[in-house]
């Protein structure tokens, strides 16, 4: 299913995108590591955003096929760039799950994080690291 996203410049380095099938719409600006204000997400941003995503709609759809609860669940993602040429490096995450869950339970779960589209769609360079907090 192909969907249209409309990235437009809209000045004083923001980027609205507006997603095709709702209109939601969201901006972006230049990190202030690169010459920007930092007041919103930069577009490498949203890509951690979206594999942190990614993974935790993974699970949500695993957890609902066994009955289980994920609310609660979280996964901070912190994004490392490198310099030459720019881009994303690695992106390190803290996953924590409801205590509810059995270790069991929450190794079925983990194993969802190699099941991340958007994951498997970064170049193999670019490190992605998911921990249990």
């Amino acid at each position: 299913m192909a969907v249209k996203i409309k990235a437009q410049y809209i000045g004083d380095d923001t980027v609205e995108l507006v997603h095709g099938p709702t209109g939601c719409k969201i901006a972006t600006d230049l990190p202030e590591d690169n010459g920007g204000r930092g007041r919103t997400f930069s577009p490498t941003d949203l890509l951690a955003a979206s594999v942190a995503s990614c993974i935790l709609t993974i699970m949500s759809k695993a957890a609902a096929k066994d009955g289980l609860d994920l609310a609660g669940a979280s996964l901070e993602v912190e994004k490392e760039m490198a310099a030459s040429p720019r881009r994303v490096a690695r992106l390190i995450g803290r996953l924590v799950l409801p205590a509810h869950l059995s270790a069991a339970q929450k190794e079925k779960l983990k194993a969802c994080i190699r099941a991340c589209p958007v994951s498997a769609s970064l170049h193999p360079e670019v490190k992605v690291e998911v921990a249990e907090a």
